[in-house]
């Protein structure tokens, strides 16, 4: 019983042990342990912060940093809900699961998130959304759909007085280059 409350890294009285070094067989996590922890978002944020911070991070500093990203705003515009959502979230759940594997360790009492060395071990699953970019093709082909169906519906309301033959080449050839450029940006980028 002693050695299973030592190996979660729980005292006797049930409480969370700070600070504590994992032992051998928490120093390296089988893969489904890393993709369950992964599986949530907020835990993914926690780790992508504390990595890039390289220092210990407050709760408060982290879930503002989460509850800007999940809202697609600034730190400054966010509304007192929104941080408290998060907040008890990372409080209540997230940081305290992380903790218990050793993956941080979470001083709750002071608000202080730090990693342990047993964090590395996400970076390679991390590295893809640091350098997270939003691919501009979904939204010019939906420009492109738009301009076409715009085309289409004022031919279609008399608004253009031009031949159906003429508007379906128009939206092929429009299509076509749009594709064209696509493929060729791709295979300039590889």
């Amino acid at each position: 019983m002693a050695d299973t409350a030592s190996r979660s890294g729980c005292t006797d009285a049930g409480h969370t042990s700070h600070g504590a070094e994992p032992n051998d067989e928490q120093s390296e996590l089988e893969p489904d342990d890393i993709f369950h922890i992964l599986q949530t978002s907020r835990r993914r944020h926690v780790l992508r912060y504390l990595r890039r911070a390289g220092e210990p991070m407050t709760l408060r500093d982290l879930a503002e940093r989460i509850a800007a990203d999940e809202h697609e705003t600034t730190v400054e515009n966010l509304t007192s809900d929104q941080r408290q959502r998060v907040y008890i979230s990372l409080y209540q759940s997230h940081l305290p699961k992380l903790d218990t594997r050793g993956i941080v360790d979470y001083n709750k009492d002071r608000g202080i998130v730090e990693p342990t060395p047993m964090a590395a071990q996400f970076d390679p699953y991390l590295s893809g959304l640091e350098s997270e970019s939003t691919d501009p093709w979904p939204h010019r082909y939906a420009g492109t759909v738009g301009g076409c169906a715009l085309l289409v519906v004022a031919t279609a309301g008399g608004l253009l007085p031009i031949p159906w033959l003429a508007v379906s080449s128009v939206v092929l050839l429009v299509v076509a280059a749009v594709t064209a450029i696509h493929w060729y940006s791709e295979l300039i980028a590889s």
